[in-house]
């Protein structure tokens, strides 16, 4: 099928949702489309909680994060009413922080307005944290707003689809027609779904189910014999290493000694064990003679933690210290599982102490 042919696109839209009433993901943040049949209608605050935890993290992954989130706020009242330090360590763990920061400042902006969000494309744009793909998504989903909602998935399915052979990122502009001829007036929050469920569940980046799939007789890149090869992607450039050191201090009660990370940068207004200068764009020491004070630092080893245009190593040094140094606070063992740390500083506190980030239970 041509680009340019748009006779079939509302057939295959109608297949698609036909699949999607059958096959669609059970989802904490869905309503089903037997719910929407009977009338009820999603929820525009789970529905935003949910699009910004699956920014660029797996659905797999933010399942007990919302469902721990919807439990404890209900409400976007109740999230603005949150305090920033406890969203945070709710968070953490889920990664790119800045979207915890924009959460809590979009749920102070809507709760000020009455507890509503907007309901159209531009409307949400105005948002703190909330870009094109996820005000489309939101529209689309909460408002059945007929909008063309793009991520990776879609994008995959598109290119195959019609067998595009401009590369991504170029290609976005031309997938984004193709989304806009085929959005139903009807269900397009489903369509939508519909998409991103096929893409995640059958038209896959390895080995896609194209026996399965309920628009294989579409599809111009299974009549070409190869699937795998759309979207065409450019090179991607290999990650710079970077290079620090992380340095964590246990007291005589087995508290270990944090402090809290600047509110504006990577990770920012995360909590940390202390470390070295290190940056995305620059390498930090890697001795003990980078320790925030003195004592007897002992290496317990090495770990390297990736962040998205980053690979960072982190030579970890460990020590007994009963000080107060200024800016730092001593958290308790019962208490370390439950801090804002992300996922390199519990690596790092895990290589000095082996089980320290775990929840005991009973404590």
């Amino acid at each position: 099928m041509a680009p340019q042919d748009k006779s079939r696109k509302p057939a295959i839209a109608a297949r698609l949702l036909e699949w999607y009433d059958a096959h669609h993901r059970e989802l904490p943040w869905r309503t089903a489309p037997a719910a929407l049949a009977r009338g009820e209608r999603p929820d525009p605050y789970r529905v935003w909680l949910s699009e910004i935890m699956l920014q660029q993290t797996t659905v797999e992954a933010v399942r007990s994060y919302f469902s721990a989130f919807v439990a404890r706020w209900p409400t976007v009242s109740a999230l603005a009413a949150a305090a920033n330090d406890d969203i945070m360590k709710a968070w953490a763990g889920l990664g790119y922080y800045s979207r915890a920061r924009n959460l809590k400042a979009c749920a102070d902006l809507v709760a000020a307005q009455g507890g509503v969000f907007p309901d159209t494309e531009e409307g949400l744009r105005t948002l703190p944290g909330i870009g094109p793909y996820t005000a489309a998504a939101i529209a689309s989903i909460a408002f059945d707003r007929p909008a063309a909602v793009m991520d990776g998935n879609v994008e995959r399915v598109i290119s195959r689809l019609f067998r595009i052979e401009t590369p991504l990122p170029q290609a976005k502009t031309q997938i984004r027609a193709l989304v806009e001829q085929m959005v139903p007036a009807t269900r397009p929050g489903d369509f939508a779904q519909a998409t991103m469920d096929l893409g995640a569940t059958i038209c896959t980046p390895r080995r896609p189910k194209c026996m399965l799939c309920p628009l294989r007789e579409d599809c111009d890149a299974l009549a070409a014999g190869d699937p795998e090869l759309y979207p065409v992607k450019l090179a991607k450039p290999e990650k710079p290493l970077r290079r620090g050191a992380a340095f964590v201090a246990v007291r005589a009660d087995g508290a270990v000694l944090l402090r809290k990370r600047p509110e504006k940068g990577l990770l920012g207004g995360m909590t940390e064990v202390p470390t070295s200068g290190w940056t995305a764009r620059l390498d930090g020491e890697t001795s003990p003679d980078a320790a925030p004070f003195p004592s007897q630092w002992e290496r317990a080893g090495q770990i390297a933690h990736v962040f998205t245009h980053f690979t960072l190593e982190l030579d970890i040094y460990r020590t007994r210290f009963d000080g107060n140094p200024a800016d730092h606070f001593w958290s308790r063992p019962d208490e370390l599982h439950g801090e804002a740390l992300p996922t390199v500083m519990k690596k790092a506190i895990e290589a000095a102490i082996p089980g320290a980030t775990k929840h005991k239970a009973g404590r």
